[in-house]
């Protein structure tokens, strides 16, 4: 009666009572009058849909209460009660409103007509329960008895309103398997109208109606054990609602194997069933046991579904069950059931299946992919997993267990190292030492070989390439059992038509692809050769092997695959040098080199639009790889869609195979532990590699970018370090990434904005995470870097990158560093300390400690710490705030200087040192002023007072002392600043200026002893000393290079420090003394080995020393008599000092007069007095013709007329000077000899000093003349010390070490003024003539110190002098003639040099037996002419 536009029985009735008085005396009366006009004009079944749009006003009685009495009033003549009535009455309604129109036929959703009514309908029902006039259990069988079953949404709607619950209606339900095909036929009804565009409205409606059914069979179905109080339903309902779940579950896992054929909108309608799966849909209304329960439940439904396929089909067919290959319906499900489950329940209910369910293998290894691919913690949990399976196949011989373990490895390292091992690396770790569980007994070896050649027939070729590259550990007594299998895996490769000696120099073994032709291997091969050759321009030993070893394979498919013909380029590139060094090399045939060249020519003649169209087509990988970055990004703007982001970075994953393949060679497959080669002056990439890892680099940047308007790091999910982790996967990738990086970071710094310098900082970090998945790097760093002793971690790589020498590298530095260490402290700003000290490169926190106090003038002071959740994100990311500020900002944060204590991240005071040494003050962003105050603060407030823990000295001057002068020469050492102007010597003068402040400070601390030395040492000498001993293991040239080097610095280093620092002053008795011996020790060890002229250092260091004896005698009682006793000293302790000083008196005189007269004002002591008068003697001798009058030691004055003669009056080389010299003067001519012989020496090794060899031998020789003239002995020159400890030892004592080992080259370039009185004159002639002959042999046989012929440009010598053969020859000559001559009694004390000598020169030897008989002596008739 209300239709549409009509009123309602309330507006009729109030109508009427307005318009006139009621004839009815009361209200029963009335109420009586209506009940007789509905009972003879009204139908009950329309009556109940009358209550469309009424309100109830206040005061009044409600209408329903009519029905209710029509009701009552019906069911009292018709004898039945009214609450039963009224529930045939409703489902007569239900029934009409549940019929299709002829248009269409129903589905599980009502049109907007019929839901309007039914809704209607349930007022008047819901109203009706409330007076207790309607019967649900009526109700129910009424339903049921319908001819057609009700329509899904109204019995939603009879749910939703507590009319009449789903469980009790499924409970009450008849049949139980026509109710659960009602109900799965309404369900994927409803799933396949929630997908359909047309009815996008009632998409909500049907997500709601879902999520309640699914409550309800999870209630009905799981619930039951999980509340106590609730009463145990009956087994129809559960089984009802099981049986539902499952075929809805069957429903889609039928679908799986069959995605690509069914319709894009039944797998629509299947994933919007999946949606039962998402956790928000049970909330609070399922208890969350009941829900792991249900989600358990259908993980071992799925992994048991349809177990049809064998384990030799596992085998077979796994590769194709990858994760990107699996069907996106059963992935979407996977990752769902991990939400509740977690990671480690998942693999324990798997390990549960598999150990008590036949199992479809597909499902269970697609599971071990979405596992390991979505789930950080899979990785090890699958590790543990995989040992367990192991034990326990060998503990009970178990091949189920052993089969299961080999498919899990498998399938996980399909996934990518980034995830998973390779497979190679995790048989080789299993079995390829003595402690897999394979070598506890032969029984042990037997089951393990027994289930290796089982699996032979079904395996594909790369995992039999790596049992037999990588075989199991055998002992030798059982090594048949190898042998068969090996024999066994050869045949199956033969029969696949892949050969083991066609296997590719670098072969990815753990590749499961379709085996590659050796065409294919051959490029790779070549590619791989060619980046080994481009980065250490050599042939790569796998090469070289290659052709010697596996010469089919090299000569049929490596060769013609390097070979192939192209247009070459007019500029050789690296593929030519390559092909040259192995033509050089023979590696190449000359027939096949040739026909390559002339293939090249003609081939230069044809057009290039082959190769143009090439080119395109190489772009399309990229453009899908753009494509799917770009979807990356969409799922990562969108927090909801992060659970998506795995699943696209593994197809990412896989769109980076297909452009670079697989990312691992034959030995990167096992150990992944090649290194990287990195050239950081100039990197360089290949040019297909550089736009993919500008997309990779472009896409992580853009998305953290992005992702950072909307949440910070923390909020934002692990979605970025899953992508930096999965390219980290791919091994060759890496070269070209970490090579990009040092173009961006090292050479294109100040080009880069907030924006990219953020973005790469934040990528840093997450790279540093991944650095498990990266190996080591070996960087060359040119000529004006420090070189690092050994390959670097990945750590390291970033403090080379992060390079501070100038104003602008300084700004950049702070500013990556700073959003580095601040990305990672709020992108992990829940984790501990710990965890936090383990993620953050220790590198980047110990560059922020050297940057911030240098740029910003407030990090010195005491730290005001700012509160810890101070927003340092939003002071980085904001473009108005300066990087300064936020660099202070993350310093001050209380957090982040409590990292600072970490032992990891303290800057010690030598790191400290190495990078302030590596500035150019000239560039430095601090002025000099600035950076004194700099200085001055870092060392003596922050360094020097701290403990030695932290990297500080303990308040030690001596230690900080130690610790600058170590730290400046291993910088000098270590770098070449040649390339910026400073020469390789350039010590930092900054740092000189506060070395020399603490040694002047130590020099007044310790001048009094309460005793002299005992055993303290000078702490100086002490240190140096310790350098040179503790120079690490290497080639002898190498450590003599450094030696050298090192010896060069150490003088440099004392040069610039105060000239009393080379001397102690302590207290002996009451008097003051000067103590030198460690200055004495350090010269007579070191540095007197290192100077070229032999008996003389260089003037630097003797004048330096002068002038500290003078400084220090300043605090002696004294001065004089402590001058006096020092150079007194030298004569027997450190005697090069004096001719050091004769070599350079000219220089040294005036600066050693004038210091003496400003600071005593007196007569210059005796010994220097004496010095002086023997230079003025000789100066005298040769120029006025002065009697020379020596005074002291001869050698002392010999020493001063040798140089004087050089220095002044060269030609006055001649027999009339040394006449003039008078009687008396015989062991200064012995002296002088020596001296000269030492030129002689120096000529050879040293011809840069001046020196000609001619001059210097012509010089000797007259020396000599004038000996034997004066019949003086001159032989005991060349006695070792322990036969003549006289006079001559000290001058030994004088000359470095490699003149003294090239005396005998001296001796017998002497031979032409030899007399034969020689040998009868002096006994011991032969044997010391002998012994230099012996040494002579031995620096030739042990290739040192020799001089080589034409070693410098002068002018020509004689041969017999140039060449060491020469020499030699003529020492031999000399001997052999002269040992006839000699007299019997000398051959008596040879025999000890004998032996030596038979091994070096047995004819020699012979000789020298023969004549050292008396009878052999006797029987000489004539004289042999031997001068």
């Amino acid at each position: 009666m209300a239709g549409r536009g009509r009123r309602t029985w309330r507006d009729l009735l109030a109508g009427r009572a307005r318009k006139r008085k009621t004839t009815f005396g009361s209200e029963a009366e009335l109420r009586g009058a209506v009940l007789r006009l509905l009972d003879h004009h009204q139908s009950l079944n329309d009556l109940l849909l009358e209550v469309e749009g009424s309100v109830k006003p206040a005061g009044e009685a409600p209408s329903e209460s009519l029905i209710a009495s029509v009701l009552q009033e019906q069911a009292s003549r018709l004898g039945v009660p009214p609450a039963i009535l009224a529930a045939k009455i409703a489902t007569t309604n239900v029934e009409q409103i549940c019929q299709a129109s002829a248009s269409h036929s129903q589905g599980p959703l009502l049109s907007l007509d019929q839901r309007k009514r039914l809704l209607c309908l349930l007022q008047t029902v819901e109203d009706l329960l409330a007076n207790n006039v309607f019967c649900r259990s009526r109700f129910c069988q009424e339903l049921w008895r319908m001819k057609d079953p009700p329509v899904l949404e109204a019995v939603w709607h009879l749910h939703r309103g507590n009319i009449l619950g789903l469980g009790e209606l499924l409970e009450s339900s008849p049949a139980v398997p026509a109710v659960v095909e009602w109900l799965c036929s309404s369900l994927r009804g409803l799933c396949e109208l929630a997908e359909d565009v047309e009815l996008t409205g009632d998409v909500e409606l049907a997500g709601h109606l879902l999520s309640d059914l699914a409550i309800v069979f999870l209630q009905n179905g799981f619930q039951q054990n999980w509340e106590p109080g609730r009463r145990l339903e009956s087994k129809k309902i559960s089984s009802i609602c099981h049986a539902v779940l499952q075929r809805m579950l069957t429903w889609v896992l039928d679908a799986v194997g069959k995605e690509k054929q069914e319709d894009i909108s039944v797998l629509q309608a299947m994933k919007f069933w999946l949606n039962i799966f998402r956790v928000p849909v049970y909330q609070s209304a399922v208890h969350p046991d009941a829900v792991q329960q249900f989600f358990r439940h259908t993980l071992t439904e799925v992994l048991t579904y349809n177990p049809l396929l064998k384990v030799s089909d596992a085998i077979h067919m796994q590769k194709e069950w990858s994760f990107t290959r699996t069907s996106s319906l059963l992935t979407t499900l996977y990752r769902r059931l991990f939400v509740v489950l977690g990671v480690k329940e998942a693999v324990c209910q798997l390990q549960q299946v598999l150990e008590t369910h036949e199992v479809n293998w597909q499902h269970v290894l697609s599971c071990v992919s979405t596992l390991v691919v979505c789930q950080a913690e899979a990785e090890q949990l699958f590790k543990d997993l995989l040992s367990q399976l192991l034990l326990k196949a060998f503990e009970s011989y178990d091949m189920e267990n052993l089969i299961t373990a080999f498919l899990i490895a498998r399938q996980a390292a399909l996934e990518g190292p980034a995830v998973f091992m390779p497979y190679s690396e995790w048989f080789k770790t299993s079995f390829g030492n003595a402690g897999g569980q394979h070598g506890s007994s032969k029984k042990a070896l037997v089951f393990l070989f027994e289930f290796l050649s089982q699996l032979v027939p079904f395996e594909a070729a790369p995992y039999l390439k790596v049992h037999i590259m990588y075989p199991p550990f055998v002992p030798t007594k059982h090594r048949s059992l190898l042998l068969e299998y090996i024999t066994l895996a050869k045949t199956r490769l033969a029969d696949l038509k892949v050969a083991i000696e066609n296997m590719g120099l670098y072969e990815d073994l753990s590749s499961t692809d379709e085996p590659v032709q050796p065409q294919g291997q051959a490029l790779r091969d070549v590619e791989k050769a060619l980046q080994i050759f481009e980065s250490t321009r050599k042939i790569p030993t796998s090469v070289i092997e290659a052709s010697i070893f596996r010469r089919p394979y090299y000569t049929s498919w490596f060769l013609p695959a390097l070979l192939q013909p192209r247009v070459l380029p007019r500029t050789p590139d690296a593929r030519m040098a390559f092909i040259e060094a192995l033509k050089r090399a023979d590696k190449i045939p000359s027939n096949l080199f040739s026909t390559y060249t002339q293939a090249c020519r003609a081939l230069r003649e044809k057009t290039q639009d082959e190769s143009k169209a090439e080119s395109d087509h190489s772009k399309e990988p990229v453009e899908q790889l753009k494509a799917e970055l770009a979807e990356l990004k969409t799922l990562f703007v969108d927090q909801a869609k992060h659970k998506d982001v795995p699943a696209q970075i593994a197809v990412i994953s896989d769109r980076l195979t297909s452009i670079l393949g697989h990312s691992s060679d034959e030995n990167e497959a096992a150990t992944s532990n090649s290194p990287i080669q990195i050239d950081i002056s100039a990197p360089r990439l290949e040019p297909s590699h550089q736009p993919v890892v500008d997309l990779l680099l472009t896409s992580f940047c853009q998305n953290l970018i992005a992702a950072s308007h909307l949440n910070p790091p923390d909020r934002q999910g692990p979605c970025l370090s899953l992508l930096v982790k999965m390219m980290c996967g791919h091994r060759n990738l890496l070269p070209a990434l970490l090579g990009r990086l040092c173009q961006l970071i090292y050479h294109q710094a100040l080009s880069l904005n907030d924006a990219h310098i953020l973005g790469l900082a934040a990528f840093v970090i997450h790279l540093s995470e991944s650095r498990a998945l990266i190996p080591a790097v070996e960087a060359n760093f040119g000529i004006s870097q420090p070189v690092p002793g050994q390959a670097l971690s990945i750590l390291e790589y970033w403090n080379c990158l992060l390079v501070c020498r100038t104003q602008e590298s300084f700004v950049f530095c702070m500013r990556f560093c700073t959003a580095a260490a601040s990305y990672l402290m709020c992108k992990y700003s829940s984790s501990s300390r710990e965890d936090l000290s383990a993620l953050l490169p220790p590198g980047l926190v110990k560059k922020l400690q050297y940057l911030v106090p240098h740029l910003c003038l407030e990090a010195r002071g005491i730290l005001c710490q700012e509160a810890q959740t101070d927003p340092i994100w939003s002071c980085l990311s904001c473009p108005s705030l300066s990087s300064r500020r936020a660099s202070l900002s993350l310093w001050r944060q209380a957090r982040f200087q409590e990292l600072l204590k970490e032992k990891a991240f303290q800057l010690s005071f030598r790191e400290w040192l190495l990078w302030e040494l590596e500035v150019f003050p000239e560039k430095d962003v601090l002025s000099a002023s600035e950076r004194h105050d700099f200085h001055y603060w870092a060392i003596y407030q922050c360094y020097l007072p701290a403990p030695s823990a932290s990297g500080g000295c303990d308040g030690d001057l001596e230690k900080a002392c130690g610790i600058i002068i170590n730290t400046t020469l291993d910088s000098l050492q270590r770098s070449d600043l040649g390339c910026c102007g400073q020469s390789k010597m350039w010590i930092n003068p900054d740092i000189l200026c506060r070395l020399q402040e603490l040694v002047l400070e130590l020099g007044c601390r310790q001048k009094f002893f309460a005793g002299c030395r005992d055993s303290q040492r000078h702490f100086l000498f002490k240190i140096l000393q310790e350098r040179l001993k503790d120079r690490k293991a290497g080639s002898a040239l190498g450590k003599e290079l450094w030696r050298q080097q090192e010896l060069l610095l150490h003088r440099r280093l004392l040069v610039g420090l105060p000239a009393s620092s080379l001397i102690m002053t302590c207290q002996k008795g009451r008097r003051t003394v000067l103590d030198c011996e460690d200055f004495f020790h350090f010269v007579n060890s070191e540095l007197k080995n290192s100077c070229s002229r032999g008996y003389a250092l260089p003037y630097d260091i003797t004048a330096h020393f002068f002038r500290g004896l003078l400084n220090a005698s300043l605090d002696c009682e004294e001065p004089a008599v402590v001058v006096n006793h020092v150079l007194a000293a030298c004569q027997s302790q450190c005697p090069i000092l004096l001719p050091s000083a004769a070599l350079w008196w000219p220089r040294l005189e005036p600066v050693i007069c004038s210091q003496w007269k400003r600071l005593f004002g007196a007569p210059l002591a005796e010994e220097l007095e004496r010095l002086r008068e023997q230079h003025s003697s000789a100066t005298s001798f040769l120029s006025s013709g002065a009697v020379f009058s020596p005074s002291g030691p001869p050698w002392i004055s010999a020493a001063f007329l040798h140089c004087t003669i050089h220095q002044e009056a060269p030609r006055r080389r001649e027999k009339a000077t040394l006449e003039r010299l008078g009687s008396g003067t015989e062991q200064l001519l012995v002296s002088l000899l020596f001296l000269s012989l030492m030129d002689l020496v120096s000529a050879k090794i040293a011809p840069k000093e001046g020196v000609h060899f001619q001059t210097a031998l012509e010089w000797s020789l007259e020396i000599l003349q004038c000996l034997e003239d004066r019949s003086v002995s001159w032989p005991p020159l060349f006695h070792p010390a322990e036969r003549d400890p006289g006079k001559s030892h000290i001058l030994r004592r004088a000359a470095s070490e490699r003149h003294s080992r090239l005396l005998p080259l001296a001796f017998y370039s002497l031979t032409p003024g030899f007399h034969h009185e020689l040998l009868t004159r002096e006994q011991s002639f032969l044997y010391m003539a002998l012994d230099l002959y012996i040494q002579l042999l031995q620096l030739f046989v042990e290739g040192k110190d020799l001089p080589q012929p034409d070693q410098t440009a002068q002018s020509p010598e004689p041969t017999e002098h140039g060449d060491p053969l020469e020499v030699i020859s003529t020492a031999r000559r000399f001997l052999l003639g002269a040992i006839p001559r000699c007299h019997a009694q000398s051959f008596t004390s040879i025999q000890p040099l004998l032996a030596t000598c038979e091994k070096l020169d047995a004819e020699l030897a012979a000789t020298l037996v023969h004549f050292s008989r008396p009878s052999t002596a006797m029987e000489l008739d004539e004289e042999l002419i031997l001068f």
